[in-house]
């Protein structure tokens, strides 16, 4: 059976230097007021990493364009999130 891991390996990723297409609007409020921090969990592509300190740390390379973290942050509406331009972000394999 192939893992979820292997099959992502297979994706390709074109970053985009400088305009990452996500952001935490305001870390504070995922550290203070969102003790689940679900977004850590939910993402397929292990995009958010909770730190100990309570701070969530976005590393948008790698990121499938899902929109499951602006749907599971829909009552802090903390993450801002539009495509990535064109030519970059993911680029998928399928086979």
């Amino acid at each position: 059976m192939i893992k979820v891991e292997e099959k992502l390996f297979q994706n390709r990723y074109r970053v985009d230097a400088g305009r990452p297409h996500i952001d935490i609007v305001d870390p504070d409020v995922c550290r203070v007021q969102c003790a689940d921090q679900p977004c850590t969990v939910c993402c397929p592509a292990a995009c958010y990493t909770a730190e100990g300190d309570g701070r969530v740390t976005l590393i948008t390379d790698g990121c499938l364009e899902c929109g499951t973290c602006r749907i599971i942050c829909t009552e802090h509406r903390n993450v801002q999130w539009e495509y990535p331009r064109g030519g970059y972000g993911i680029l998928f394999k399928f086979g």
